[in-house]
């Protein structure tokens, strides 16, 4: 009998083309949304299925586990996997995995042109022409703010600060400082990246951008009174996790000009916006799309697939999260 899978909802025909040489049958859920807990229960109790792909929208605990005792991975279409309950899987011992490595290039770019995008004010250019405002060239229109310069702030320095480092470094006259809980050799020698304390990095930079996983030790690490610390006239750039971010506090900071500008593609009540952010000229939104690039998603739907077959051929995940 051949083995057979459940994916919450549809990924890239790269990874399914993998599974389909190995023989592996898969059902795959068509909503474009995410799936809730129910459904996702409701649809694991058909079949007895051998593994799921899940997706990090998706609540992988306790009653989806009951909901599919057969299951010997769920493999996360996903860098992150806060959304999967590792203790309760390494207790029954259940396999779970992600996908590292696949979207670092693309999450660095996107943050890079988030940056620009906010220095250039260039969102608020397309809005002013489009709405019939522009009626000619005018010295006092938009000004913006050179990059040349600017002293850079990481928070986080993994892969996808390294890569942003690297893109400000090759291509920018900027100063760049970064704080994480452990040093990075190669970010401070490759890209003349200097580590500082947290509170020093929110002072001096003129940009912070976040990099850092979502752990109850990061969760509103940018808060009311980190906000407070940074200059008035800096930007606040989240390509991580929304919830790094007290979203309230950010919406009081940018109505009362307490620094000059943000942009977010991560959220916290995602895919709901505190209430008033949306309504403020001085911040970008951008619907989770860091990593959507065609390269990314292919990767990211072989690794999940490899995993899915690797558990199901060896008992053992290649990209394994079970500590």
């Amino acid at each position: 009998m051949s083995k057979q899978i459940y994916i919450t909802r549809k990924i890239p025909e790269a990874g399914l083309k993998l599974l389909k040489e190995k023989g592996i049958d898969f059902d795959m859920g068509v909503s474009k949304l995410a799936p809730s807990k129910k459904d996702i229960i409701k649809a694991l109790k058909k079949k007895p299925y051998d593994g799921v792909i899940s997706f990090l929208t998706d609540t992988i605990d306790k009653e989806v586990f009951d909901a599919c005792p057969t299951s010997k991975i769920f493999a996360n279409f996903a860098v992150g996997y806060e959304n999967i309950d590792t203790k309760i899987a390494k207790e029954r011992g259940i396999e779970a995995s992600n996908t590292p490595g696949t979207s670092a290039e693309a999450v660095a770019e996107h943050t890079v042109a988030l940056m620009f995008a906010l220095t250039t004010r260039i969102i608020e250019g397309d809005k002013y022409v489009k709405s019939g405002k522009y009626k000619g060239w005018d010295p006092e229109l938009l000004i913006g703010s050179d990059m040349k310069g600017k002293t850079i702030g990481l928070i986080g320095g993994g892969q996808i600060g390294t890569k942003v480092a690297q893109m400000l470094h090759n291509g920018f006259d900027v100063n760049i400082i970064y704080n994480d809980v452990v040093p990075n050799k190669e970010l401070e020698e490759s890209f003349k990246v200097t580590r500082k304390e947290f509170i020093d990095v929110i002072k001096e930079s003129d940009i912070i951008s976040l990099h850092c996983p979502l752990l109850p030790c990061t969760t509103h690490m940018i808060n009311k009174e980190v906000l407070s610390k940074m200059k008035k006239t800096a930007f606040l750039v989240n390509t991580a996790r929304g919830p790094i971010i007290d979203e309230n506090a950010l919406v009081e900071a940018l109505k009362n000009k307490q620094i000059r500008g943000a942009a977010l593609d991560v959220f916290e009540f995602e895919p709901k916006l505190a209430r008033g952010l949306s309504k403020l000229d001085n911040v970008i939104l951008t619907p989770h799309i860091a990593s959507a690039r065609e390269n990314a998603r292919n990767m990211m739907s072989e690794i999940a697939a490899k995993n899915i077959i690797s558990v199901l051929e060896t008992g053992k995940a290649i990209n394994s999260v079970i500590k």
